[in-house]
C-alpha cells in the first residue's frame, strides 16, 4: 500500500440532477460527492477497497457520524475539487476530512468529517482492526490544529487568504 500521498484531491463537475431550482448543489449531495471522492482515493492511493472488503471479508466500514461546514455555494456545472485525508483513528474507527474547493483552490466550498466503524457483517457489530490496518492508518494519519469542524473550515479559508496575500 502506497501512505506517501497523505492529502490526495480529484476534479468533480457538479451535475444538473444535484442541484436545488437555484442551481446551488442540494446540501445532502455535498457529502455524496465528498464521500464518492474518498472511496475513489482508498482504491486509487492505497489500494483499499472497501466493497471488495466486504465482499469478501464480510468487514468493511460503515458511517457513524456525519459533520459539515457549508461556506460558499456549489453552482451546477461547475468544476470543484475534493481534498481527503484521515484525521483521526483508534481501533474501531477511522475518520476523514473532505474539503470541497472552487476548480482554482481560492475559496472553500465546504468541509466533511466523517467516522467510519469497522464493522463485521457477519457478526453485525464493531470490530478492531488489524495490525496492518493500524500500521498503514498510523503512516496516514494528519493531526488538525482544533476537534471542532466549523473552526477548521475558517482555519483553511484563512490559510488560503493568507497565501493570495503572500504570493499576490
Amino acid at each position: 500500500m502506497n501512505t506517501s500521498n497523505k492529502n490526495p484531491e480529484s476534479e468533480r463537475l457538479i451535475r444538473f440532477q444535484d442541484c436545488d431550482p437555484f442551481g446551488h448543489l442540494n446540501n445532502s449531495k455535498y457529502i455524496d460527492y465528498m464521500i464518492n471522492v474518498r472511496e475513489d482515493h482508498l482504491v486509487e492511493e492505497y489500494d483499499l477497497n472497501v466493497f471488495l472488503m466486504a465482499h469478501r471479508d464480510k468487514r468493511s466500514w460503515i458511517v457513524g457520524q456525519n459533520e459539515i461546514a457549508y461556506l460558499k455555494p456549489s453552482q451546477v456545472m461547475e468544476k470543484v475539487i475534493i481534498q481527503t485525508r484521515l484525521i483521526d483513528f483508534t481501533e474501531r474507527y477511522v475518520q476523514a476530512e473532505m474539503v470541497m474547493y472552487d476548480a482554482k483552490k481560492t475559496h472553500v466550498k465546504a468541509v466533511l468529517w466523517t467516522k467510519f466503524f469497522h464493522f463485521d457483517f457477519s457478526l453485525g457489530k464493531a470490530v478492531a482492526h488489524t495490525e496492518e490496518l493500524m500500521k498503514m492508518f498510523g503512516e496516514l494519519h494528519i493531526g488538525l490544529p482544533t476537534d471542532r469542524v466549523e473552526e477548521r473550515a475558517k482555519q483553511l479559508s484563512k490559510d488560503i487568504r493568507k497565501s493570495e496575500a503572500i504570493c499576490c
